[in-house]
């Protein structure tokens, strides 16, 4: 299924892994929100945590050129230490419905939240990024 990514991190326009997986590969990239998520400070990176009723998270939802689409995703799965169906996997891409900022269109989209593990831990003792806004801080 062809997806645009919601990128609320490192991918960002601006922040280092934009330019890395990113420049050149994508048709548009349009600022965008995911509800029922919460985002926590990580190493270097945030990570978003489904938590209905809890919050927005804020960035851009970007979509690729087809041509580099296939091979967009390997590597972004790659860089984000996605595993399908292992539990282990530092997150885990969902589908989910993202609100562009525009015009308000709920655009269904691939997004990495944290896995299993890694959402206890954040939920348990993690550190919350107040307005779900990273950008800057990385």
């Amino acid at each position: 299924m062809t997806l645009p990514f919601f990128v609320y991190g490192t991918l960002r326009p601006g922040e280092i892994n934009h330019g890395l997986f990113l420049r050149g590969r994508v048709r548009s990239a349009e600022p965008g929100v995911l509800a029922d998520a919460v985002l926590y400070e990580g190493p270097g990176y945030p990570y978003a945590v489904e938590e209905p009723g809890g919050g927005a998270v804020r960035g851009e939802l970007v979509t690729a050129r087809p041509e580099a689409y296939g091979a967009l995703l390997a590597e972004l799965d790659r860089l984000e230490e996605y595993v399908p169906g292992d539990p282990r996997s530092l997150y885990v891409r969902v589908e989910r419905k993202v609100v562009r900022e525009a015009d308000g269109a709920g655009v269904r989209a691939w997004v990495y939240v944290a896995g299993q593990d890694v959402a206890a831990r954040l939920r348990g003792a993690g550190r919350r990024i107040e307005g779900g806004e990273w950008r800057g801080r990385g």
